[in-house]
């Protein structure tokens, strides 16, 4: 048969989180470079749903703001229910089918913003199996070693799902049970409408339970079934900061194991982090101690680390980026970076050019083939082609009020320790001497020096520092000059 896409996808994000005993709303707890609730809209957005409802509650304007950012990244509508002072998950799902047309038909899909791992592919397969078996309701379960805290699938005798009981609520033989409910399910739109209203507050809980749909939808003769996922950590949610690094562990994993089979040599899996939106090429080589967050883009032949983090940061085809940090920067086809580099945000390092030790780049576009080789500081520049900036140079951008450019031409050469006090303009082909400090503009093909006469004391250090290892020295020369 072919599949159709759910009529809904409805994600539950109302919850307060209280055990990450955070003032950030749980949900908005980022793993892989995304928060957990992008996860959860991203699998639920996956499957194509004519309608994506998420619900909110605990910090709802601030959720809300990110559940907007969301959509608009995704590009996709996304609506939101707020769930009322009644507690539970079936009447947060009952707050979110008040945003769905009421004549809605077809299956209802329900997950939670708090399961990051869950891909699209899973959603489908448990659509999938819940029309192709006609069912009013299908539970994605899986069976784990520990399933304390859980609610557990209770199977009649030829193995049909009979009931789900929360721990709670269940008996000891039923806490045995090592099948668990994962939150995760599919319905008949109609079917969960009409037993929802049906659901009461009557358990240990006092909640109105979304799993009681399952024993309403059973005792009026509809199908109802439980499809076991082999993959548990798809539906692993995330209760506390342990159980978030646990999931950002596994999910940095998968991604590392994805790129290497893609083509993407990682030397150190164990040390490397790759986040979710980082996009690799085939023969990137990632040495290790490598982080790479946000939406890096690493080309053909390029080497990365080791001990480098970079951030939304583009990297050319066969380029070298070592022990540097970057933030919102571009290193073009060749270029070379580090060790030890800091590029800021609006560093562009042209084909071929060079960033070196103990650089620190900010808003700069340094031309193709040119080279800042050490300990220089480049803040608001502009360096054209093929020039060379001497060692120690500063670019003093800053006034004590405005920030001020320096433009640099091509094929220019400067000398160790020159500064630029912007605004100034060096044209092509100038030359500075060391320890320069340019005011003015300096003309195309000129050199610029700053002339300060040299003065010797004679024998200031044997008279001012007596005693002192220099001043023995110097007395010693003077006697073997003197013999």
């Amino acid at each position: 048969m072919t599949q159709q896409s759910p009529a809904a996808v409805i994600v539950l994000a109302a919850g307060a989180g209280t055990r990450m005993k955070s003032s950030t709303p749980k949900v908005m707890h980022p793993i892989g470079g995304r928060s957990l609730l992008h996860h959860a809209v991203d699998a639920a957005a996956g499957v194509n749903p004519d309608h994506l409802v998420v619900v909110l509650r605990h910090e709802r304007d601030r959720v809300g703001e990110h559940v907007a950012q969301i959509a608009q990244a995704r590009e996709c509508a996304v609506l939101v229910a707020d769930q009322d002072d009644v507690p539970g998950t079936g009447r947060a799902v009952e707050c979110a089918l008040t945003q769905l047309p009421q004549d809605l038909t077809g299956t209802v899909v329900v997950t939670y913003g708090d399961v990051p791992l869950l891909e699209a592919d899973t959603i489908n397969d448990l659509v999938a199996f819940h029309e192709e078996h006609s069912n009013a309701a299908t539970v994605l379960s899986a069976h784990v070693e520990q399933p304390r805290g859980y609610g557990r699938i209770v199977r009649d005798a030829t193995g049909t799902l009979e009931k789900i009981v929360e721990e709670k609520d269940a008996t000891e033989q039923e806490r045995a049970i090592t099948e668990i409910n994962s939150g995760i399910y599919a319905f008949d739109a109609g079917v969960l409408r009409s037993s929802l209203a049906s659901v009461g507050t009557d358990n240990a809980q006092g909640e109105k339970y979304l799993t009681d749909v399952i024993g309403i939808a059973r005792s009026q003769g509809s199908a109802v079934a439980a499809l076991a996922t082999d993959d548990v950590w798809q539906v692993e949610g995330a209760n506390d900061r342990v159980q978030l690094a646990a999931l950002g562990k596994e999910l940095n994993r998968r991604n590392v194991e994805k790129w290497m089979r893609a083509g993407v040599t990682v030397v150190d899996p164990d040390t490397t982090w790759i986040d979710s939106d980082v996009t690799l090429n085939p023969d990137v080589t990632i040495l290790p101690g490598v982080q790479l967050h946000g939406a890096c883009d690493i080309a053909t032949g390029s080497v990365i680390g080791p001990d480098t983090t970079l951030s939304d940061t583009e990297v050319g085809e066969g380029a070298q980026v070592i022990r540097t940090h970057a933030q919102l920067a571009v290193v073009r086809a060749g270029a070379t970076v580090g060790p030890f580099a800091y590029l800021r945000p609006g560093t562009d390092l042209g084909e071929n050019g060079k960033i070196g030790t103990f650089v620190e780049t900010k808003n700069a576009q340094i031309g193709s083939g040119s080279k800042v080789p050490h300990l220089t500081y480049v803040g608001d520049a502009t360096i054209g082609k093929n020039s060379n900036i001497g060692a120690s140079s500063v670019f003093v951008n800053y006034d004590g009020v405005n920030k001020h450019r320096t433009v640099v031409g091509d094929n220019v050469r400067t000398g160790s320790d020159t500064m630029f006090v912007a605004p100034v303009t060096v044209g092509d082909g100038a030359y500075s001497g060391a320890g320069t400090v340019i005011r003015k503009d300096v003309p195309a093909g000129a050199l610029a020096i700053t002339v300060a006469p040299q003065r010797n004391i004679e024998e200031w250090v044997v008279k001012n520092r007596p005693g002192t290892p220099a001043a023995d020295a110097a007395s010693a020369n003077k006697e073997t000059d003197e013999q």
